[in-house]
């Protein structure tokens, strides 16, 4: 309401608690700018404890609170240090516990090719002290392998060189193309996308991943650190043949071979059909010699065993047990027959025997035995449970006689102490003692006032 003053009318003051103004002012500001682009200067760089990035982002006139928090810290391109120059993106708010107005950042990369070859060593390093360019862990290559996956532009002069070499080199092979952006924004996630498919569909047996040649910042999608994991993640071999042989990435200390050019890396990826064919003919040769010299070796024992005098006793002994083995087979032939003769007489006569029984007959007999038991035995059973049943009547009928509760029906009552006994003589009661009176109906409370003992 508002209050009359010697002035006339004077409108209700809202008073704000400073909480709630700067709940307001947050609310404002996230409404406002959500969606921010701000370069400046990093300055007052500090990393917390539990891995939130806190700095300040200035120009000629202002400065800017910034925070980054350490889900989004771990995908940034290079960690901030101050005096580079940097392009962020984030939205603005208000810290409420100091009333500070702070950016919130999501991403942040460097500006200009030093602070990028700055990105680009940090990167180097953290992989490098994880361990993702060890030899240890880089995967051997196929020696021919069937099916080649390209993950490269399809627009580039990099895969028609590709294609040409392999082509080439071996026609019989199967070339499966993911089409990537090889620079820009977005390119990095296209990359990680083609690697993670061909190793979940398992479509190829090794995986090129190359592109021409360009600038540390065209360069730039390779030296992302989602590209590298992805790399180091993939079960299938990666070869990178990636710009000019003075370009290294990333990517290329990651996979499991390095090629300086995108058609020299289709060169390492498969040996030529010449070279194999050439291989296997040193091979067929290799093998030639080997089994002439073993069997001159065999043939040169061969003849010093039968100059022996124990190579003629040899033969003797071997055409007596060649005789002795015609003469068992002989016997064992004729056994077989014997056997054989044998078997046939007692199937005869078993099949005879079969015959004469009539087995239907007899099962005939048997089941309609077994419904003259099944039905004596139900008899038998109805009988004995009927006894049974008239024994239990006649013993209730006795059970509720003998009841006490029949006896209290007529009128008498049973009479407890205490302690719960029945009391059968006034002398086990004193005057006083509290008894029980159970009757028919019920039950009675009393207390001894006298007693006669006869």
């Amino acid at each position: 309401m508002a209050q009359q003053g010697q002035l006339g009318l004077v409108p209700e003051r809202k008073v704000w608690t400073v909480s709630e103004l700067t709940a307001q002012v947050r609310d404002l500001l996230e409404r406002a700018f959500r969606d921010l682009w701000v370069q400046g200067e990093v300055s007052n760089f500090r990393l917390s404890p539990y891995g939130h990035y806190y700095f300040t982002l200035k120009d000629e006139l202002a400065q800017l609170r910034c925070f980054v928090h350490k889900k989004d810290a771990r995908f940034l391109r290079l960690e901030p240090q101050d005096g580079l120059a940097v392009t962020v993106r984030g939205s603005l708010s208000v810290y409420e516990q100091r009333g500070n107005c702070q950016l919130l950042v999501s991403y942040l990369e460097p500006v200009g090719v030093g602070a990028l070859q700055l990105a680009f060593e940090q990167l180097k390093a953290r992989l490098a002290a994880e361990g993702l360019f060890a030899l240890e862990r880089k995967k051997p290559l196929p020696m021919l392998p069937q099916r080649i996956g390209l993950v490269t532009s399809p627009r580039g002069a990099a895969i028609a060189d590709m294609i040409r070499v392999l082509e080439r080199r071996y026609e019989n092979l199967h070339l499966l193309l993911y089409p990537v952006r090889v620079q820009g924004e977005g390119a990095g996630e296209e990359i990680v996308e083609a690697l993670g498919y061909f190793n979940r569909a398992q479509a190829a047996d090794v995986i090129l991943l190359a592109r021409g040649g360009g600038s540390l910042e065209d360069l730039w999608a390779y030296n992302e650190e989602s590209v590298a994991r992805a790399i180091a993640a993939s079960k299938i071999p990666v070869i990178t043949g990636i710009g000019h042989e003075t370009d290294f990435t990333i990517a290329d200390f990651v996979a499991d071979l390095r090629a300086p050019t995108p058609s020299a890396a289709a060169e390492l990826v498969v040996r030529s059909k010449e070279e194999l064919k050439e291989q296997l003919r040193g091979l067929e040769t290799k093998l030639g010699q080997l089994l002439r010299y073993r069997v001159l070796d065999a043939r040169h024992r061969l003849g010093e065993l039968r100059a022996a005098v124990g190579w003629r006793r040899l033969q003797a002994l071997l055409r007596e047990q060649a005789q002795r083995a015609d003469e068992l087979s002989g016997r064992l032939l004729q056994a077989l027959r014997d056997h054989a003769l044998e078997s046939r007489q007692r199937l005869a006569l078993a099949q005879q025997r079969l015959r004469s029984l009539d087995l239907r007959g007899l099962l005939e007999r048997h089941r309609l035995r077994l419904a003259q038991q099944r039905h004596e035995l139900g008899a038998r059973l109805r009988l004995v449970t009927l006894a049974q049943r008239k024994r239990l009547e006649t013993l209730s009928a006795a059970l509720v006689q003998l009841s006490p509760l029949n006896v209290l029906e007529r009128g008498y009552a049973i009479v407890f102490d205490r302690e719960g006994k029945v009391v059968k003589s006034a002398a086990a009661v004193r005057v006083g003692d509290p008894v029980t009176v159970r009757l028919h109906h019920g039950r009675l409370e009393a207390d001894v006032k006298k007693k006669e003992v006869e």
